[in-house]
């Protein structure tokens, strides 16, 4: 079976004691400042917050380069058009390109919060585990069936991707192997047969659940105990959060 990445050392760090809820409400405020900033001198204040989040979060470099790299390819792509592409101050002329200084400052902008962003991110999720995590969306007024389902969904996913492996073994050994144009009807017919089980199996699941009481009730997760440290953290962060919106108004007001 696939198991997750483990990510013992986020779990065993300082902020993985931070209680859930809280670690929650201030991680988000600061996302939602850090997409605030339009002013480039902002950026290395809110780069100097995510550096010192993502140390005390324990994650390795490694870590976080290993999941850039899918949503990075769109940065990069955004990165060799925007430059050349928006703006009218020309830096230079790279044959019948010209490089403009609008598209560039814009680029160095959205990479830096996009960058912010996503290390913050993988700190809420990746120090926390999924059950905590849902608790503590339950305590703040999330539905219980969307809590159900994301619990179920996480359990699930995996044994799907399992499946999906199984799958592509058999038709290795079959002699497929999916570089045409030809191979577009047995892929089809594969994800077709892998919805078909995965259809069933959620039947099957259901019918179990049901014979052992699910449904009578609703999921309870309870979050963890708050401690006096848990609400300053959250103080710091949400003042944190607040000064970055306050700085931005505050420069577009006086400029």
């Amino acid at each position: 079976m696939i198991t997750p990445v483990p990510t013992t050392a986020a779990q065993s760090s300082l902020l993985s004691r931070w209680e859930v809820r809280h670690k929650l409400v201030a991680l988000l405020a600061l996302i939602f400042s850090f997409s605030m900033i339009r002013e480039l001198w902002l950026l290395p204040l809110i780069i100097l917050v995510t550096v010192v989040i993502y140390s005390l979060s324990q994650l390795s470099f490694a870590y976080y380069w290993t999941r850039l790299r899918l949503p990075g390819f769109f940065l990069l792509m955004l990165a060799l058009i925007l430059p050349f592409g928006a703006g009218s101050t020309v830096l230079a002329r790279i044959g019948p390109l010209a490089l403009k200084l609008e598209g560039s400052l814009a680029v160095l902008l959205i990479a830096g919060k996009f960058l912010c962003i996503f290390a913050l991110v993988l700190v809420l999720f990746a120090g926390t585990p999924l059950q905590k995590m849902v608790g503590a969306l339950r305590c703040l007024g999330l539905p219980a069936l969307l809590a159900e389902m994301l619990v179920f969904t996480n359990r699930y996913i995996y044994q799907l991707l399992t499946d999906l492996c199984q799958t592509q073994v058999a038709a290795g050994l079959r002699g497929f192997k999916g570089r045409s144009v030809r191979s577009l009807k047995p892929l089809a017919y594969i994800v077709g047969t892998l919805l078909v089980r995965s259809h069933n199996q959620s039947e099957r699941v259901f019918q179990a659940m049901t014979l052992r009481g699910y449904g009578e009730e609703s999921l309870v997760l309870k979050a963890g105990p708050v401690r006096t440290g848990d609400r300053l953290a959250l103080a710091v962060a949400l003042l944190l959060a607040a000064g970055f919106v306050f700085l931005q108004f505050f420069y577009f007001r006086a400029s």
